[in-house]
């Protein structure tokens, strides 16, 4: 299948286009992801600098090549120079020697590192930004959501292979890390380059800690499993979670935890549409989940922004800000987490659209597995 290709050419103008809000003249971009999103160079070491008319990438000779490569299909405007840390400072100094006042990603630079940024641009004044290049990512163009539906269809054939494991027709089942195991590995036979992030299992007593670490506990008949995982394609993310409930139906309380949270993902993906708030979106999850007794056992946010990170803007939680357009891509994922019961969240990725939303992962959430 061939993928609509990724729109890097313009986002070098539409940044520029944000330097008065941010005051700066000019931008110092070091966190990798946005020098990717910007340029297409997906090396380990790059740091690009823009100013109002021009576009300089510095990196090291491993990426020589690649770097004239990926920048060159990207079609973006940029200049590239390669050599040692001191040289590419250099080159950086040199095409921003003047400008009045030079940005800093604040989220991506340590003390240190800000502090030669600052000695190396004397002449200029840093200044510390946060969240430039992150609010052009929050909307994906169609080449972006093609990849992360993608990684979706990867995850969710992976799952679909592995699921039988948990109910062997003899014998024991999995441990939790022999499951996570066989379902990244499944996420690589089908295409995946990564895990999206550390595939999380959780099973019996451990679902109720949201973001366990599978161990060797073995899965039993009757148990919860929380199952939180995604794969990378092309460098974009998916992130899904399902919760199943080995070898039968839940019963007792563990049912009803089943039903308010598969109620409460149901309400909050019906909310997610263009022009409503993110924390709107988590207002929804949470009150079906607060009617039910369990405000407290509900701990963290309903979702957030996926892209080229696994967490990006904009935050669906009760300190969210955003309104959502089309091209936005949030996960809902309630939950509820009761120590000696058991836990359960149900996630799915969802592309916002003209007139709703479109769930990029599309696994059942039937609960027997």
């Amino acid at each position: 299948m061939t993928l609509p290709p990724l729109q890097v050419a313009g986002r070098l103008e539409r940044l520029r286009e944000r330097f008065d809000g941010a005051g700066v003249d000019a931008l110092v971009v070091t966190e990798l992801a946005n020098v990717r999103y910007l340029t297409g160079f997906t090396g380990s070491a790059g740091v690009l600098a823009v100013t109002g008319t021009a576009a300089l990438l510095t990196t090291d000779g491993r990426y020589r090549t690649q770097s004239a490569q990926q920048v060159a299909e990207s079609e973006a405007a940029v200049e590239i120079s390669v050599g040692g840390a001191a040289a590419q400072r250099e080159a950086v100094r040199a095409l921003l020697a003047g400008t009045p006042r030079v940005g800093l990603e604040a989220d991506a630079v340590s003390w240190s590192a800000s502090r030669r940024w600052t000695d190396a641009l004397e002449g200029s004044e840093v200044v510390a930004t946060s969240g430039v290049v992150e609010a052009l990512r929050e909307v994906k163009d169609d080449g972006e959501i093609a990849r992360m539906a993608k990684a979706a269809a990867i995850a969710d054939a992976a799952l679909a292979e592995v699921l039988p494991l948990l109910s062997p027709p003899t014998g024991a089942g999995p441990t939790e890390e022999e499951f996570a195991l066989a379902l990244d590995t499944a996420m690589r036979r089908g295409g995946a380059e990564s895990t999206a992030f550390e595939t999380i299992v959780a099973a019996g007593e451990n679902s109720a800690k949201p973001h366990h670490r599978p161990t060797a506990r073995p899965i039993r008949a009757g148990d919860p499993v929380v199952v939180d995982f995604g794969a990378t394609y092309c460098g974009y993310r998916s992130d899904m979670t399902r919760t199943f409930c080995v070898g039968g139906e839940p019963t007792g309380e563990l049912a009803r935890v089943f039903e308010v949270v598969r109620r409460s993902q149901a309400e909050g993906v019906a909310a997610v549409r263009p022009g409503a708030g993110a924390k709107e979106v988590d207002d929804v999850c949470r009150k079906v989940i607060a009617d039910a007794g369990w405000a407290e056992a509900f701990e963290h946010g309903t979702g957030h922004g996926v892209g080229l990170d696994i967490h990006e803007a904009p935050t669906v939680s009760p300190l969210g800000t955003a309104i959502l357009s089309p091209g936005v891509v949030v996960t809902v994922e309630p939950g509820v987490y009761l120590p000696g019961v058991g836990g359960v969240r149900i996630e799915d990725t969802l592309v916002v659209t003209g007139d709703g939303c479109r769930s990029l992962t599309t696994f059942t959430k039937d609960v027997i597995a």
